[in-house]
């Protein structure tokens, strides 16, 4: 009998707040090899996705890819707080542990790739309107919807499950996922303007008028401090 094939780990790659599509564990495992093709991402999703949801997170989507019988398994994770690179390690663990206990599904060696979605990640279900509140997107209307067809650009408030309420040029518009074609959050580098969360989410200006009470004396601080940051 030949001796076991070592088993490798890679560390968690250091990341930023905007690269968070870089924030990702990976394992490499042997497993045992199996006669037939590669895993298929329902089997994964099935038995992966107790492990993501388990540890308070959802699985956002699941990809396999394969080369002769080495396969890439990668998984994108994310929750209303965000992943951290430490729940990024934590998870690949446990993932990598349960396919470990489950070698008949992967059928050859893998690498498990774990990783937080991107900011550029396509805004397509409720949950990604919410998450992205009070950030600015890029909207592309679905061709003859009520939206028209020009590209516009909006501040995002309250996310229903069929509309998203949006800051577009000073008021709001209440805009129908299903005449959405594509939208995606950009990318700012200076908070958004007070003028506008006060017309999205009045209660947060207020809870940072309560933590810093001099605010109310400067009148156009916020403005102020948006410059100097």
């Amino acid at each position: 009998m030949s001796p076991p094939r070592p088993r490798t780990r890679s560390k968690p790659a250091r990341s930023s707040p905007d690269r968070a599509a870089q924030d990702r564990a990976g394992q490499d495992r042997p497993a045992k090899p199996r006669v037939g093709a590669g895993p298929s991402s329902d089997e994964l999703r099935a038995l992966l996705e107790p492990v993501v949801t388990g540890a308070g997170f959802e699985l956002d989507s699941l990809d396999v890819r394969s080369a002769g019988r080495r396969h890439t398994v990668r998984m994108v994770v994310d929750s209303d707080t965000g992943a951290g690179l430490d729940d990024i390690a934590r998870l690949s663990r446990a993932a990598s542990d349960e396919l470990d206990r489950n070698e008949h599904v992967v059928g050859g060696s893998y690498t498990l790739e774990v990783t937080s979605p991107g900011v550029d990640r396509p805004l397509t279900v409720p949950r990604h309107w919410r998450r992205a509140h009070l950030r600015l997107v890029t909207v592309r209307p679905q061709p003859g919807s009520e939206l028209g067809d020009v590209v516009f650009t909006g501040r995002v408030g309250t996310a229903g499950e069929e509309s998203v309420t949006l800051l577009v040029d000073g008021g709001l518009r209440e805009v129908r996922y299903a005449d959405v074609a594509h939208a995606a959050v950009e990318v700012e580098f200076a908070p958004p303007p007070v003028k506008e969360i006060a017309v999205l989410d009045p209660g947060a200006v207020d809870e940072d008028a309560a933590e810093d009470p001099g605010e109310d004396e400067l009148g156009s601080g916020h403005d102020i401090a948006e410059g100097s940051r």
